[in-house]
């Protein structure tokens, strides 16, 4: 009997696999898509879920709840003043997982998981402001 099996190990210890989970929210949270492996992005699934809920609620024990969960303060910044107000109004299913076939180095199944009602623009932002200053100080 499988009791108590409720997640995905993921072959990593529990510290590994929580800095993985931290570090694919901000990535989440600043881009608003990501592509990882199918069973990444299910098990991602919840922790983001949980993190838009305290966006939601907004106040500043909720922000400190996400802010020691997540790595960097600009995540815990768009992930308030952003997305909590976005989905103010909806009951859960802030996230899809859309399959996307399979890697071809090892044949993992691959995934994107993407917030509903995205911004197309997040997507490669910070990428393209950082190239227009560095072009601005050439």
């Amino acid at each position: 009997m499988r009791h108590a099996r409720g997640y995905r190990r993921l072959n990593r210890t529990a510290e590994h696999r929580k800095a993985l989970f931290a570090n694919m929210c901000g990535s989440l949270i600043e881009h608003e898509q990501i592509k990882t492996t199918l069973p990444k992005a299910k098990e991602l699934r919840p922790i983001i879920e949980k993190l838009i809920t305290l966006a939601k609620r907004g106040d500043l024990h909720a922000r400190r709840q996400a802010g020691a969960f997540l790595k960097e303060d600009k995540d815990v910044a768009k992930l308030f003043e952003v997305l909590g107000p976005r989905y103010k109004d909806r009951q859960g299913g802030y996230t899809r997982v859309l399959k996307a076939g399979f890697r071809y180095g090892d044949m993992a199944p691959v995934a994107f998981i993407e917030f509903v009602d995205r911004d197309l623009e997040a997507k490669g932002k910070a990428d393209k402001a950082r190239l227009e200053a560095e072009a601005a100080a050439e």
